[in-house]
């Protein structure tokens, strides 16, 4: 994935009662371009939602974390969580994804999704645990991790 194709915003989605989710067109269009609609997820290791990564970035993750030493038992689990649960996945004439049900239950995805691209991958939660997140991260609790970041995108905070 080059460094100008990337996922950014926030959409919205639904989740049908197969598990299918059908991925906002501004995102299929940049997974279709580099990945011919192949695409990985795995889970969170910090929080409960999915990461969704196009098939050449997911390659280079797994590259990267396949590359430590896994002597460390956090090496170790880190590889486990994320590697153990990749599933590789494509989209299909639809613009749609299954997602597998051992991966919605971890997130704990019911009907509304929230779709936050970062980057190199989307995440995809819970709409409410996402509006509960938001709520948290905006709090004056975390105001001070950004104003480390102020510098970064030149805006007062």
């Amino acid at each position: 994935m080059s460094a100008t194709v990337g996922f950014r915003g926030i959409s919205n989605a639904t989740l049908d009662a197969k598990g299918r989710m059908a991925l906002p067109s501004r995102y299929r269009e940049v997974v279709s371009a580099v990945s011919q609609g192949q695409v990985v997820v795995t889970i969170d290791r910090v929080e409960s939602c999915l990461l969704l990564y196009p098939r050449p970035a997911w390659d280079a993750v797994q590259e990267k974390l396949q590359a430590l030493p896994n002597v460390q038992a956090g090496v170790r689990q880190l590889q486990r969580l994320l590697i153990g649960h990749a599933t590789d996945l494509e989209l299909d004439g639809n613009g749609r994804l299954l997602l597998p049900a051992l991966l919605r239950e971890h997130a704990g995805l019911d009907k509304k999704l929230t779709l936050v691209g970062q980057g190199n991958k989307i995440e995809i939660w819970d709409e409410a645990k996402w509006r509960a997140g938001m709520t948290e991260w905006l709090s004056e609790e975390n105001g001070e991790l950004a104003a480390e970041f102020e510098g970064i995108t030149g805006l007062s905070v």
